[in-house]
């Protein structure tokens, strides 16, 4: 009797098993996608794109580049998170860091974390590697910019619907000098949340 028992629990326990297995697609990765109306992956591409190409496209921008006979060179500080998500608090600086990396009309300056990982591993040199090949100290380039802003939201609300908007204000500073030459706001992604009806 018990042995039956089991041979009838075991289909059972396989088809649930079958039943509640992911569902897995591929998809290009600049496929647009938004399944929680969150801030996501597509979203930071459109709106670092749009505000790099504003900087870079700028007028004192291109003054600088003239005057200079140079590319500028940008570094990328902080990025505030004032919106109501968890967002990653480096998924913007090292999308802008890509944009303006192939833009060719910047170079993009390593970050201060970066730095210091490289400056110890110069020193590290210097006392391990030959005098051919060890690099140098004091020969790194400073840069021209720091790159700030900050990610909000504005929350609107009514019944099971709910709009999101997503403002992203980003600023170019002249370090030397703590001049702004180029501010910018996004405010294009904009989403709206219909959320299901509870049936009892």
């Amino acid at each position: 009797m018990m042995k039956n028992c089991i041979l009838c629990i075991v289909p059972v326990f396989f088809f649930l098993s079958c039943e509640s297995a992911p569902s897995v697609n591929r998809i290009p990765s600049d496929s647009l996608t938004d399944l929680s109306g969150y801030w996501n992956n597509t979203d930071v591409r459109l709106v670092c794109t749009s505000l790099i190409d504003s900087c870079l496209n700028s007028s004192r921008i291109a003054q600088f580049t003239k005057d200079k006979e140079r590319l500028p060179r940008i570094k990328i500080g902080i990025f505030k998170n004032n919106t109501d998500e968890h967002l990653d608090a480096a998924i913007i600086p090292n999308t802008m860091k890509v944009v303006i990396t192939n833009s060719g009309k910047a170079e993009f300056v390593a970050d201060s974390a970066t730095q210091n990982e490289l400056r110890a591993e110069k020193q590290d040199q210097l006392g391990n590697a030959s005098d051919q090949s060890a690099a140098s100290i004091g020969n790194e380039t400073g840069a021209d910019f720091m790159l700030t802003g900050s990610v909000k939201t504005i929350v609107d609300r009514a019944g099971s619907t709910s709009t999101r908007t997503y403002i992203v204000n980003a600023e170019l500073t002249h370090i030397e000098t703590g001049v702004i030459y180029w501010t910018d706001e996004n405010s294009e992604i904009k989403k709206i949340i219909q959320q299901p009806k509870v049936k009892f």
